[in-house]
């Protein structure tokens, strides 16, 4: 049967003018920088803001990115067709944070390092570090490409813009002020994009309840419709969304994102201190579960304003990413300016995210190629290959945003290629930190096993999807929807016989797309742990302490033979090391090699001059373990 589509708002002149200002306000904030740091010409400056940064900006900042239009759009659609278990993902949220402040960040502040690749280099060898740095490249550009095409579909959706000009709109505007500022624009501009999220959201939360009659008739009509059957836990890995799937595999897939990733990391290192980093991650923490509960109440509040005529059923939408803006235009499109600011809502996920993507790329790739390949480049040369380098990954970045119009829904084909990339990553980087006889040929060995069972599991799922059985959405209803009056004669197609599955087509492929990223991180481990114990196990006393972290260190109750056990070996009593006799990082060696010292990674003072006034890097360094002996 074919219904009648009520229609909904169109943009009007001040939608647009809400729209517009939120790219004028980027790129304003990009210019800033460009002109208040135009005499900070060091690459260190560009790409880490000079080591500088406090945890209040940074913290919305970290939000902001990975609170995307994936989350803005994907997640009331997910609320609204499975219900709100969506929620519990705020448990894995609060694993993950913790984890990342006390496990993995303490070990990268320490480091010294800038490209988070370069601590695989200090622990491992150079292989490990390239091999590493592609995966994260392609895994970058792949989800960016996402987070790119979600908005520019919700703009052609609610105005008929042309949706590939609005991909490239995005792209030339994120790519304008990340070139022009480096990483303090990226940070502040994520913290004002993150205020325009939070407004466009309450907008929505606020006349959606109106709307629908007030907050107790959408809390029943919810629960009328199961969306408010939270808590499954059912073991089946193959089930979609239970307890398990979110809290296990979301750890896991969000531990991948925030851990190790160097976009998250490169912020981290931007603070001043590392107790700053640290409070940037909780602040954060505060940020992500606000977002989260939004989006789970937009999406209750949209299941209740169409439990009657459900508009993807119905046909008035072409996909359920669509669900979202549509309902917007039609609670706000009367009220000038208001759809405006929910689009910008969504561009403001997408800006934030594709800005520090392409930060994060242009680093890693400046750091783990451009310098070791140009070590002795000038500061003013090393930052406009820096900004080259933005605007390379820009435009690989835009581009991208093309293939993901085929790849489903948002929220699935992002985490998906998180889980693919990151559980393996996460696995490399666990096998470094926390088992220190891990040695290189179990890290390259247990990362190409990680990714090739990551991989054949997220890929076996997109060539043969899951039978509906497991995936179902809840009940949609379009009892309510107005019949279209005509005398069309729907054709019946003959029944088409269904392809042959493979074996594994109901199993393997059928996971639940959020243990990729364990099924990775645990393929890793156990591959790279059994490949070291046979080829010989890293001796303890060849890893810096200063390079791993295990486990014990975050119990305080753990007896000091356990301690000894737990550490291989190695003196975990020390606090800080001399370096004397092998690099910390690339700035390290070429200190070694004798280039001068405020050229090196901006150490503003000789070494052996540190005191109780010499500035955060400096004192950062030494504790370290840098020494006047390491470079003098």
């Amino acid at each position: 049967m074919m219904f009648e589509d009520p229609g909904v708002g169109v943009f009007q002149v001040w939608d647009y003018v809400v729209f517009a200002a939120l790219f004028v306000i980027s790129s304003g904030i990009g210019i800033f920088f460009a002109v208040k740091e135009r005499k900070k010409v060091s690459s260190r400056e560009f790409l880490v803001g000079g080591k500088q940064m406090t945890c209040g900006p940074v913290a919305l900042s970290l939000t902001a990115s990975f609170m995307s239009a994936v989350t803005v759009l994907g997640t009331p659609s997910d609320v609204y067709r499975f219900g709100a278990s969506f929620i519990i993902f705020g448990i894995a949220y609060t694993i993950m944070v913790i984890m990342t402040a006390e496990l993995f960040v303490p070990v990268f502040y320490r480091s010294g390092i800038t490209s988070t690749y370069e601590y695989l280099e200090l622990r491992f060898s150079r292989t490990v570090r390239m091999a590493a740095t592609l995966i994260y490249v392609v895994q970058t550009i792949l989800y960016t490409g996402v987070v790119v095409y979600a908005p520019a579909l919700a703009l052609n959706q609610v105005t008929g813009f042309n949706l590939w000009g609005s991909i490239a709109a995005t792209g030339v505007v994120c790519t304008f002020y990340c070139t022009l500022g480096g990483l303090k624009a990226v940070v502040w501009t994520d913290a004002f994009q993150m205020v325009v999220m939070l407004m466009g959201f309450l907008t929505v939360l606020i006349q959606g309840t109106i709307k629908s009659g007030g907050t107790a008739v959408v809390w029943q009509k919810a629960q009328e419709g199961s969306r408010l059957e939270i808590f499954d836990f059912d073991l089946d890995p193959l089930r979609r969304h239970t307890f398990w799937t979110i809290t296990v595999g979301g750890t896991f897939t969000w531990l991948g994102i925030y851990g190790v990733n160097q976009s998250t990391i490169q912020r981290c290192i931007s603070c001043k201190s590392e107790k700053q980093a640290k409070l940037a991650l909780y602040f954060n923490l505060l940020g992500l579960l606000v977002i989260l509960v939004c989006a789970v109440f937009s999406g209750l509040i949209m299941y209740s304003f169409y439990m009657d005529c459900d508009p993807w059923t119905a046909g008035f939408v072409s996909a359920p990413d669509q669900l979202m803006p549509y309902f917007v235009m039609d609670i706000l499109g009367h009220l000038p300016g208001l759809p405006g600011l929910f689009v910008a809502c969504a561009f403001s996920g997408t800006l934030s995210t594709v800005a520090a993507s392409i930060n994060a790329l242009a680093t890693v790739t400046y750091e783990d190629f451009v310098k070791y390949c140009f070590n002795n480049l000038t500061d003013r040369c090393s930052t406009w290959i820096s900004k080259g380098l933005c605007v390379v990954f820009g435009v690989a970045c835009t581009t991208m945003a093309v293939a993901a119009a085929y790849m489903g829904g948002v929220v699935q084909a992002a985490l998906s290629i998180h889980g693919m990339c990151g559980g393996p990553m996460l696995g490399l980087f666990s096998l470094g930190i926390l088992l220190p006889c891990t040695n290189w040929m179990g890290a390259v060995g247990g990362l190409a096993v990680g990714i090739t069972l990551s991989f054949w599991a997220g890929i076996g799922a997109f060539v043969h999807p899951a039978l509906p059985g497991k995936t179902m959405p809840l009940p949609l209803n379009t009892s309510g929807c107005v019949p279209l009056n005509t005398s069309d004669i729907l054709t019946t197609l003959a029944p088409s016989l269904a392809p042959e599955r493979p074996a594994l087509a109901d199993s393997w492929y059928s996971m639940s797309y959020l243990y990729y990223s364990a099924v990775g991180w645990l393929a890793t481990m156990t591959a790279g742990l059994l490949i070291s114990l046979v080829t010989g196990p890293q001796r303890g006393k060849d890893v810096k302490p200063l390079l791993i972290r295990p486990v014990c260190n975050l119990f305080c109750f753990w007896s000091e033979k356990c301690k000894t056990l737990c550490w291989c070996g190695v003196p975990h009593d020390e606090e800080t090391v001399d370096f004397s006799k092998n690099f910390v990082s690339s700035d390290a060696l070429a200190m070694k090699q004798g280039q001068p010292r405020d050229q090196v990674n901006g150490l503003s003072k000789d070494p052996r001059e540190i005191s109780s006034s010499s500035s955060p890097e400096d004192k950062a360094y030494i504790n370290a373990g840098f020494t006047k002996d390491t470079y003098f």
